[in-house]
């Protein structure tokens, strides 16, 4: 079966109520296509209001969750929980979390194992810094991120892989459609040869790097990419376009 399109919107540690009305209208509004699955992810506090305003056909995801479902963690928000006022996704690695709060791949794998467990469908990032790339070291990193993914996951039905070059996110730079193409390609290769024909045919990648309405098309017309985790262009109108990037070719 071909691999549907996905785009999540992460927005990040921005938003208020009346802010997030008008990007919730602005989607409910919107003409989506059918033949793309979307999921937004709002800031923790205003999960709950953005799940019962939201169109029912685009899903809504945390930002991050724990990898153990309760106790003394101050400060912490469980996948049980996530799951108990309806939410179907969370994103988990995410670049930030990686760098800014030293998450580290072992617990990164740990959680996304956890999430999975507890019924939710993942968006596990994995990404090179530019230093890494400059280096020649970007299979080197992603495999590693990945390899700490395949040590705990037991059934990769619900995971979407979202390959992120730091050095693309938030800076305006784009990797290529080449280049993207490139490093999805061996991520498929690599779950080939580490998990199995059928997860690394089924599994989708998305590409996150400052993905806007101008360069979503051409980024969808890549064989390997299987959608976008769009971050600051979700907060803007153009996120409906990125939305059917892959539906107007």
């Amino acid at each position: 079966m071909p691999r549907k399109f996905i785009v999540g919107g992460n927005f990040k540690l921005n938003g208020s109520q009346s802010s997030l009305k008008s990007l919730v209208d602005n989607l409910n509004q919107g003409n989506l296509s059918t033949d793309v699955e979307i999921v937004v992810s709002p800031p923790f506090i205003y999960l709950d209001q953005v799940r019962k305003s939201v169109r029912k056909d685009v899903a809504v995801a945390g930002q991050n969750c724990f990898s153990k479902g309760s106790g003394a963690y101050t400060g912490e928000v469980a996948a049980e929980m996530l799951k108990d006022i309806g939410i179907d996704w969370v994103i988990l690695g995410h670049s930030e979390r990686r760098e800014i709060f030293k998450e580290t791949d072992d617990e990164i794998g740990q959680k996304v194992a956890h999430a999975l467990e507890a019924g939710l469908k993942v968006m596990f990032c994995v990404g090179e810094t530019l230093e890494q790339r400059e280096a020649n070291k970007t299979e080197e990193t992603v495999f590693r991120q990945l390899a700490a993914g395949v040590k705990y996951i037991k059934d990769w039905t619900n995971v979407v892989v979202a390959y992120e070059p730091v050095w693309a996110i938030g800076t305006g730079k784009v990797a290529t459609p080449n280049q993207a193409q490139e490093v999805h390609k061996s991520i498929r290769g690599w779950l080939k040869e580490n998990v199995s024909a059928k997860v690394a045919d089924e599994t989708r990648i998305m590409y996150g790097g400052s993905v806007n309405g101008g360069n979503a098309a051409t980024l969808a017309q890549e064989e390997d990419v299987d959608g976008f985790l769009v971050g600051g262009a979700s907060l803007k109108p153009e996120f409906v376009t990125i939305c059917n990037a892959k539906a107007k070719m």
